[in-house]
């Protein structure tokens, strides 16, 4: 009986031992197997290395792009060759991609298959969920702009592999891969916001074509907003023949017209060739060669070289030009900037077009009130800048430098002075009337030129600007603001001129951003006498 006793012993003993096993191998196999493919794919997102571009955040710390991980999604089909027509239901409907697509690369006898590229963790999860083999999730990144198309014409790009392709991704490739840390540019998302947004209104209310502005720190050379619209968020109808990508601002260039007659004063003060009080003969035009200079609007016989401006008047704004010059001329623009392409972090720009070789008489007449020479607006933003801030060179920048960055000095402190009080005139008592906002002493200068169409300029297509600054005693920022071919209203009884379309629009544009920038409301020192006419 013994012997009996013992085998049965041995028997249960090795069964035990073999259910043990048994139950071991099970639990090998659905940690490393079954829970680890969810499992290990998961951690593989939390484990990966630092993203390999630095965020960009805004002058306020507000993120503006980050780099966040991906998976790129392939497939075995011979893992699943008993149900594929369900597996490419069921990835198609996770992965949010073509189901016939899928169904035909799984039919066919590629060994592997893309799915998908850069899914978001939470549609990886999904995928995941669906418990199919053959599985394969390879790590990424992707580029997201957490506020939407807000700059996007600033910011621009990347490309798959995360490359720069446009705007200040392009432009500061080589330092959002190499940083660390969150590289701070000069905009101000607040700035930015308020600034597309009047553009827009405006845009709407005169039916103009595109509109566009530029808000610049004149002593630290910081942009702080910069718009193009339409954009990508803009109604469709907006869009025909306008690319929302484009930044207008800096890729293109106008004829700006009448805000350059800036440089053509700033050059008189600068070489005491006029003065502010000098009477010139108006009314009837100014007669060059076979040419005669007209106003858009009657203008009287007579005005003094102040009240040039501050009207801005054509046949003036020539006989002071006239005085300087074309070498003087053209020395002087070349000075600030406007005769070559403006250099900065973003990587669009565009070279200026104006008579290379035959700058006689006529060409300087002509540019002195803004036509026959075209700039990009942030050229223009730049040299107007110098002209208020002191006379000194200043270097358009997209960083955050809250320093004093002002450089050589290029035309007299006195000069500067005495165009700011100029350009505070032509607000209270000229063109530039509904730009001004009490309480921040604005100056100015209006445009409107006639768009050129390759042969003739087009009567009624204008292109309208104003250029502000404020406060005008001690300037800060500078407003300019643009549209391109505005349409007159029932309100500026049909006059698409940039006094009843531009001006106001910088007006409201200051109204907003001044308070956000932390200037304080004043009592004005000069208050407007009439409406503008």
């Amino acid at each position: 009986m013994a012997a009996p006793m013992i085998q049965r012993r041995i028997v249960l003993s090795a069964g035990l031992l073999v259910m043990a096993f048994a139950l071991v191998g099970v639990r090998l196999v659905d940690v490393m197997v079954l829970k680890g493919r969810v499992t290990g794919a998961t951690a593989s997102i939390a484990d990966r290395p630092p993203a390999t571009r630095a965020d960009l955040v805004d002058r306020n710390g507000r993120l503006l792009a980050r780099n966040l991980p991906v998976s790129d999604l392939y497939a075995q089909p011979a893992a699943f060759k008993d149900y594929r027509a369900q597996a490419a239901h069921d990835l198609a409907a996770a992965a949010g991609v073509s189901e016939q697509r899928l169904d035909r690369e799984f039919s066919s006898k590629h060994s592997h298959v893309l799915v998908a590229l850069r899914l978001a963790p939470d549609v990886q999860d999904r995928v995941m969920h669906l418990g199919l083999p053959g599985l394969e999730f390879d790590p990424a990144e992707k580029r997201y702009y957490p506020e939407g198309f807000a700059a996007v014409q600033v910011l621009g790009a990347t490309d798959p592999d995360g490359n720069g392709i446009a705007g200040l991704e392009l432009g500061l490739d080589r330092r959002l891969k190499a940083s660390k840390e969150a590289v701070a540019v000069s905009l101000d998302m607040r700035v930015q916001y308020a600034l597309s947004h009047e553009i827009e209104e405006a845009r709407k209310e005169f039916g103009a074509r595109a509109g566009g502005g530029i808000v610049m720190n004149v002593n630290t050379g910081e942009i702080l907003a910069m718009a193009s619209l339409p954009d990508s968020e803009s109604d469709a109808s907006a869009l025909q023949g306008v690319d929302p990508r484009r930044n207008r601002m800096a890729a293109d260039d106008y004829e700006l017209g009448s805000v350059f007659k800036i440089f053509s004063f700033a050059l008189a003060m600068e070489d005491h060739t006029t003065r502010l009080d000098e009477v010139f003969p108006i009314g009837s035009g100014f007669k060059i060669g076979r040419f005669t200079i007209h106003d858009a609007e009657h203008m009287p016989a007579t005005l003094a070289a102040r009240d040039i401006l501050a009207l801005s008047s054509n046949p003036g704004t020539a006989q002071i030009a006239l005085r300087s010059g074309a070498q003087r001329q053209r020395e002087f623009l070349g000075r600030l900037g406007l005769l070559s392409a403006v250099r900065s972090e973003l990587p669009e720009r565009q070279s200026p077009m104006y008579p290379r070789n035959n700058w006689g008489e006529v060409e300087t007449a002509t540019i002195g009130f803004g036509h026959g020479i075209s700039v990009t607006p942030l050229a223009f933003v730049t040299a107007a800048a110098t002209v208020v801030n002191g006379g000194r060179k200043i270097t358009p920048t997209f960083l955050k430098h809250p320093e004093d960055a002002r450089g050589e000095q290029l035309i007299k402190p006195e000069t500067s002075a005495t165009m700011r009080g100029l350009l505070r005139y032509v607000v209270t008592n000229g063109t530039g009337k509904k730009a001004d906002v009490p309480g921040y002493d604005v100056g100015g200068k209006t445009g409107s030129a006639e768009k050129n169409n390759g042969h003739v300029y087009v009567a009624h297509k204008l292109i309208t600007s104003f250029c502000g600054i404020f406060p005008i005693d001690d300037p800060r920022y500078l407003v300019f603001v643009m549209l391109d071919e505005p349409h007159g209203t029932k309100e500026t009884f049909g006059v698409a001129l940039a006094g009843f379309t531009a001006a106001p629009l910088a007006g409201k544009v200051i109204a907003r951003i001044a308070p956000m920038l932390g200037m304080p409301s004043a009592t004005p020192t000069i208050r407007p006498t009439k409406e503008n006419s």
